[in-house]
């Protein structure tokens, strides 16, 4: 084992110091990086769609700037409008309860219930389905064109010609120009950054021609892990309509069983709303203007007058480049290597893509607010990819806004509710859970535990950005619940003096059965890591060291090998031989990457296990995060042509499509842990990490990188 120090120097030895460019004022021309990255589409594609949004709302648009053809986008990137306050619940008909999802297993000679998704009997089955869908975020409405030929028949998107679109990052505004017929159409589309508000400005004969119209078309949920946002069937099982109508503007409701929401409208000039096809309402010009403005709503409640399209675009305006001036910002601009150039296209779009759709008050789901993925819920292991980034890019204050949920004491109390229900101390987070702290059914989610230090790592990010009393006072109380349960949670074996983590886990490399598997490398090391970091908490409160928790801390098991190299879990001694195990997230290099040198790791075996992974991984069957993962692992071993490579790695899973999403397959057309983990490893390899010496030590050789107001990772 190599002591702190020796290892730090180690790993120094492969990167070299290159230009760079730290906390000066002006030193970069954020706008320039930024706006070199615009994102153009000159042609209909289902994976092209377009977002705009204030990260708690986002409306994604098609080729028309709006949302007019939805079914073709279904199986693309959907064209979603969902907020971080629209969920939905069907009646609960059959009083299922969360206790007939529960299943007890005999572990290391405890009886634990976990809940997960059991199949019989059916009444037990008809519960976990009905707790698994419900909640579910609700795809809040479609708002398109009416686009309407010479001969009145309606205009297909395959009827659009001479496609123009293009989405400004520095500004939030997307521009498209189309041609029906010959007859030009231009749209300018904007998202209010303070209120959940699309609007559009809109030039065109077609509208003195009466050609073009907006209509809004309210979905029904589909209750199943996709909801993409156009199921227009069970008319009678919901209700909307014009609540009112006055002047230039009109508010529609919309009610499903007990869950209601309006969308209200503002329009410039002549024009009128009215009831079209069961649950659509068509706005029509007057046939006196070639300009349309509109801004359109969506609100639990009806909020009053709509704010007009100029002063919704300013609003986008100023507070983008507000974003954009804020924080860290890297410049790639000088290096020759065209990797460079892409990654830092990558870079630009993640964090547009993440600032409109990711800066809410609760933690996201997996597709951010464009479409559900299971259910639409989000899972807490996530979270540290969604949002880690924030505090490196110092951006604390955005982490903070989704750290606070933990705080609220509904959350609190269902977490502690786990716990003690498994003979636990303190707080057990949840994995898959919806805004109300509420655990689903799941048969890997309910075993894993890496999700369970996140709390304390998101926590210190925070302390290290302000280190006031405030943030100690602010976070202790839970920092300590959480690490009381890491404590509480290992299994003494008493013959081998020493404290394992399982039996009964699922590690992030879901590929282990639960009531097989103990000592993960990656927990082990989080494990250390976070309990430390809680006793240091502990010490800055004038408290002594837990006694219970140093007792873990100085018999927690060493990390597994064999053949030189770091095991997935140290009951899967054919970690590297099983097919199967070398498939999903590799999360043994996590070990050294996501956490920092704890004196666990042996600098040594990390190398020749990343060699290994590296070689004979089967990459194809992997996840979007994984290549930051190990990228940073790269970095920390001083291997920055590998830290590149890898978020580069050509890899399906690995794509990022023209509008910067990753695209996974055909379920996760997008995947934002995959964009918000490469902005963490791309800040790793600028800012480095506590106990670096080495510039830029995930920077190649030849780059030239400007980079200012990043923050070093621990």
């Amino acid at each position: 084992m190599f002591p702190n120090r020796l290892f730090l120097s180690l790993l120094g030895l492969g990167a070299v110091a290159l230009t760079s460019t730290q906390g000066l004022a002006q030193a970069i021309n954020r706008q320039a990086v930024v706006e070199r990255h615009k994102v153009l589409n000159t042609r209909t594609d289902s994976l092209s769609s377009l977002t705009v949004g204030n990260g708690a709302f986002a409306f994604t648009t098609d080729i028309t700037g709006l949302q007019s053809f939805p079914e073709y986008y279904q199986k693309g990137v959907p064209l979603g409008t969902q907020s971080e306050w629209g969920w939905h619940s069907f009646p609960n008909t059959q009083n299922y309860q969360v206790e007939e999802a529960q299943r007890t297993y005999d572990l290391n000679g405890r009886k634990i219930p976990y809940t997960v998704q059991v199949k019989a009997p059916e009444r037990n089955k008809g519960a976990v389905d009905f707790l698994r869908a419900n909640p579910h975020r609700l795809q809040l409405g479609n708002l398109g064109f009416v686009l309407l030929k010479k001969d009145g028949s309606r205009a297909t998107i395959k009827d659009l010609r001479d496609i123009r679109q293009e989405l400004n990052p520095w500004t939030g505004e997307i521009r498209s120009h189309f041609t029906l017929e010959g007859t030009p159409v231009d749209v300018l589309t904007v998202g209010h950054q303070e209120q959940d508000l699309v609007a559009v400005q809109v030039k065109s004969p077609l509208l003195r021609q009466q050609r073009l119209k907006v209509a809004l078309r309210l979905p029904y949920p589909t209750a199943e892990w996709t909801d993409e946002g156009v199921n227009y069937q069970h008319a009678d099982k919901h209700t909307s309509r014009i609540e009112s109508q006055k002047g230039k503007g009109a508010v529609v409701s919309h009610r499903l069983d007990n869950d209601q929401y309006f969308v209200s409208f503002g329009w410039s000039g002549d024009a009128k709303l009215a009831q079209g096809q069961p649950h659509e309402f068509v706005l029509t010009p007057g046939g006196k203007q070639d300009v349309l403005e509109l801004g359109t709503r969506f609100a639990s409640r009806d909020l009053g007058a709509v704010p007009t399209f100029a002063d919704a675009q300013k609003n986008s305006q100023s507070k983008w480049k507000a974003f954009w001036q804020s924080g860290g910002a890297i410049d790639f601009g000088a290096t020759a290597d065209p990797r460079a150039k892409e990654l830092e296209r990558r870079m630009i779009l993640s964090q547009y893509l993440i600032r409109s759709q990711e800066t809410g008050q609760f933690p996201p789901q997996e597709t951010g607010l464009t479409y559900n993925s299971w259910f639409g819920k989000p899972h807490l292991e996530m979270h540290w990819w969604h949002a880690m980034h924030y505090g490196l890019w110092g951006r604390t204050e955005l982490l903070e806004k989704s750290l606070d949920w933990y705080l609220r004491p509904e959350i609190v109390a269902g977490a502690k509710a786990i716990a003690q229900r498994q003979g636990f101390e303190g707080v057990r987070w949840q994995k898959m859970t919806d805004n109300e702290g509420r655990e689903a059914p799941s048969s890997v989610g309910a075993f894993l535990i890496w999700q369970q230090p996140h709390f304390i790592h998101m926590a210190e990010l925070v302390r290290r950005d302000r280190n006031t009393a405030a943030v100690q006072k602010k976070y202790q109380d839970l920092v300590f619940a959480t690490a009381d349960f890491m404590a509480s949670y290992p299994f003494y074996e008493k013959e081998k003096d020493r404290f394992i983590l399982g039996k009964g886990l699922i590690p992030a490399q879901e590929r282990f059965k639960a009531e097989e598997t103990f000592n993960p490398t990656y927990e082990l090391v989080y494990w250390n890591w976070a309990l430390n970091t809680a006793q240091e908490w502990r010490k800055r409160a004038g408290l002594p060291r837990n006694q219970k928790w140093d007792a873990v801390l100085q018999k927690l098991s060493k990390l597994p090998e064999a053949g030189g190299v770091y095991l997935a879990t140290e009951s899967a001694t054919d970690s590297y031989t099983n097919p199967e195990f070398k498939t999903d997230h590799p999360s043994v290099l996590g070990a050294l990457g996501m956490m920092p040198v704890t004196g666990q790791q042996d600098a040594n075996t990390m190398r020749r296990t990343f060699d290994l992974v590296w070689k004979d991984w089967t990459w194809n069957h992997t996840w979007g995060w994984d290549f930051p993962m190990t990228s940073m692992t790269a970095t920390r071993l001083g291997l920055p042509d590998k830290a590149v490579d890898a978020l580069l790695m050509p890899i399906r899973t690995n794509t990022y499509l023209p509008n910067g999403h990753n695209f996974q397959d055909d379920r996760l057309r997008v995947y934002l842990p995959g964009n918000g983990g490469l902005l963490a490893a791309v800040a790793l390899m600028c800012a480095g990490y506590d106990g670096n010496k080495t510039p830029n030590p995930g920077i190649p050789t030849g780059w030239t990188v400007k980079w200012e107001g990043l923050k070093p990772m621990p």
